[in-house]
């Protein structure tokens, strides 16, 4: 029988041996100032309900949540509220931010790490413990996780996707957390169960990782409701619509929600972290990153407290073995370019992977030879020769007849692209503009009803 895998995809240069060998070793704040951007989610920013000069605890809840698709923010030092104030963060841009000044005592609140039985807890108050969490989507989309387990009718669910791919090359952070706490990543998909009495729980993870998939296998094979599902190694199988197939055959697109098709999908530190805040009264606090890449002296999976300073985690890696040419918050394939290291960790970090040189810059864009590699790869069936055509003649019409709304952004298309044509960069710009003008035109709209109705 063959791998369970999705229609199109690429195979990237993985990377992966630089720090899947590496245990997960805790790494404290050295420096003294921790910055909580108010943004560390899809969504509303969260609204802070502290301010400058106040003293907090560790576990401590700093800022609300802005709307129903917002999260909570929590502290994860003891210390004074030093600042509030714009921030850059691992993206470019400034967020609203929480500078707290850690005095290095780690005082918690009361009850924390306190065991709880998950089981005699009803279903509203498990979404209720996750929201006040302030968990999110941990593999990079920080998309609110308790909005993820409130589906419009949860008798609908019958799949539990716990994302264990991770294809994104170099990333280890997840696979090292399959190999070492195994036990945490099944207690929170038991916890998921109890939400979704119809629902059966599939852990896909892609063949390169046979240790994790053997590992876990051994620790469920006498639970009826959770397997293990071996996925072809190809990227992106980690994407939500490619793994969704994989494992059901089942297809969504933009117009629909995972649990259109009976499905809640979330990564493997992201169910650690239901496991965490259910079951041992514990928010998101810390968080498992890979630092990676050739320019890093020793790439390493640490487990650093959200707010702690990328430099000190680069400088615990050893620090760089020349300038780095490149630097990419996340992977290649789906990672941004960084300008300064000076950020701080959020929620959905995930790496931070430094080359020594710069591929895009090393291979200039040249014509388009229309191939047509790039239609052969895409996981969503698109034509993006022709999608580009439309970028560049600025036509959002066009490129919405093409469907490149349903573009995934997962980079496929530039990187077997032999022109180095920047595709996906020209989608995700044309993209946010289409956005905006449906937003004019939603309110221009809205506007004259208003008038109308006078």
């Amino acid at each position: 029988m063959g791998l369970a895998t999705f229609r199109g995809g690429v195979h990237p240069f993985e990377g992966k041996e630089l720090s899947m060998d590496r245990a997960v070793t805790v790494l404290k704040p050295t420096s003294g100032e921790m910055v909580y951007p108010l943004s560390q989610h899809i969504g509303a920013p969260a609204k802070a309900i502290v301010k400058v000069g106040d003293e907090v605890l560790v576990g401590q809840k700093i800022a609300e949540a802005g709307g129903f698709i917002s999260a909570v923010v929590v502290s994860s030092v003891s210390g004074k509220v030093k600042k509030i104030e714009p921030r850059v963060t691992a993206g470019g841009a400034k967020s609203i931010s929480i500078v707290i000044e850690n005095d290095g005592q780690y005082t918690a609140v009361e009850g924390l790490g306190e065991d709880r039985d998950a089981t005699k807890l009803s279903k509203q108050e498990i979404r209720d413990i996750v929201r006040e969490a302030g968990i999110v989507g941990l593999g990079g989309a920080g998309f609110p996780t308790n909005v993820k387990l409130t589906p419009k009718d949860e008798s609908k669910i019958d799949y539990i996707i716990v994302n264990g791919a991770e294809c994104e090359p170099y990333l280890t952070c997840d696979y090292r957390m399959m190999i070492e706490e195994p036990e945490r990543l099944i207690g929170g998909i038991k916890v998921m169960l109890q939400l979704f009495e119809n629902a059966k729980a599939v852990i896909g993870v892609e063949n390169n990782k046979p240790k994790a998939i053997e590992k876990l296998r051994a620790l469920v094979k006498d639970e009826p409701k959770i397997s293990v599902e071996a996925l072809r190694t190809k990227y992106p199988q980690g994407g939500e619509r490619s793994l969704i197939y994989a494992v059901t055959g089942r297809e969504i697109n933009s117009s629909m929600l995972p649990a259109d098709a009976g499905c809640v999908v979330d990564n493997v530190n992201t169910v650690m972290a239901i496991y965490d805040a259910v079951c041992k009264r514990t928010p998101i606090l810390e968080r498992v990153i890979t630092i990676t890449g050739d320019a890093i002296k020793e790439p390493q999976n640490f487990k650093v407290r959200t707010g702690m300073n990328y430099n000190d985690i680069i400088e615990a890696a050893g620090g760089f073995k020349a300038d780095p040419k490149k630097i990419l918050s996340g992977g290649p394939m789906m990672g941004q370019a960084m300008y300064t290291t000076d950020v701080p960790v959020t929620k959905n970090s995930s790496s931070l992977t430094c080359f020594l040189e710069d591929e895009v810059e090393k291979n200039p864009e040249s014509p388009c030879i229309r191939c047509g590699r790039c239609g052969e790869v895409c996981p969503e069936f698109l034509v993006p020769v022709l999608m580009m055509k439309s970028c560049m003649n600025g036509d959002s019409a066009g490129y919405e007849k093409l469907y490149g709304m349903e573009c995934i952004e997962c980079g496929s298309c530039s990187y077997i692209c032999p022109a180095r044509r920047p595709l996906t960069q020209a989608f995700k710009q044309m993209k946010r503009r289409i956005g905006e003008e449906r937003r004019q035109k939603a309110a221009a709209e809205k506007a004259a009803s208003g008038k109308e109705t006078k």
